[in-house]
């Protein structure tokens, strides 16, 4: 016995299966990549460059747009305690943020640089990067950070007020710098991740099923500007964000809750 969809009933279970909200899918990404906690470009690649977090390997993988692990490289003289975050900055060396910080027991926390990461084949070393936060400030879990101004800022995963700090891109020993804190507007206001624009005139913070946008700043108090929240009506585990070009972003799951966990566009 064989029967026919009506159209308008295939258009609804293709629209079901397919619903992303606003972010267009471009791909699954490798299979052999459990928990992707990042997304950067980088200067003279084509390559999404994303890592895993803690208790993973301490590899960085570059991926092409669709989610396929084209570079598989490992930082031989470092350990991945639990690194969060990518950034990069114009001469094409690319930074680890090593501060996840759940158990909020942790006081020193590391950035590790890997200079011309598109010229790396398959393995090398990373300069470190060792801040801790000012005396009077408690522990914070951090998974979002971005390069700006050669100071690094760091945005601390909170429900309530997300705290900012600032780190100098100077190899050594360096003492957090405190610049604000602001409540964002929503139920969930964790940031999972960050990413400022090519031009430096657009911040962008996500979490699981939105992003904000920060714009019209003068300063590094960034949250003095215009704070935008976009719903992705889409959720799932995203934390990784990246810049494309100055409207165009790259976002990843680190899990769908699914069976693929994806990489996605979005134009803003």
């Amino acid at each position: 016995m064989t029967f026919q969809l009506k159209p308008i009933l295939v258009f609804a279970l293709l629209f079901i299966s397919c619903n992303t909200g606003k972010l267009t899918i471009n791909g699954s990404i490798d299979k052999d990549l459990d928990e992707t906690s990042a997304a950067e470009t980088v200067t003279n690649s084509n390559l999404v460059w994303t890592i895993e977090d803690a208790g993973n390997k301490n590899n960085v993988y570059g991926m092409d747009v669709k989610g396929n692990i084209i570079k598989n490289i490992n930082i031989s003289n470092t350990k991945n305690r639990d690194w969060e975050d990518l950034t990069s900055d114009d001469d094409g060396n690319l930074y680890i943020g090593d501060f996840g910080n759940n158990s909020r027991k942790r006081n020193t926390f590391f950035i590790y640089k890997i200079e011309k990461i598109a010229t790396i084949k398959d393995k090398t070393e990373a300069k470190t990067i060792t801040f801790t936060l000012p005396k009077d400030m408690k522990s914070e879990d951090f998974e979002a950070f971005f390069l700006w101004n050669n100071n690094f800022y760091i945005f601390s995963k909170e429900d309530k007020k997300t705290k900012v700090f600032k780190v100098p891109n100077q190899i050594g020993k360096q003492t957090a710098t405190f610049v604000t804190e602001y409540q964002l507007k929503g139920k969930y206001t964790r940031v999972t991740a960050a990413d400022i624009s090519p031009n430096g005139k657009t911040v962008v913070l996500l979490n699981h099923d939105k992003i904000w946008t920060l714009t019209n700043f003068k300063s590094d108090n960034f949250f003095v500007g215009k704070v935008k929240a976009i719903a992705l009506y889409h959720k799932s585990q995203k934390e990784g964000i990246c810049f494309k070009d100055n409207t165009s972003l790259i976002i990843t799951d680190e899990d769908s809750g699914k069976e693929d966990n994806h990489i996605y566009s979005l134009k803003i």
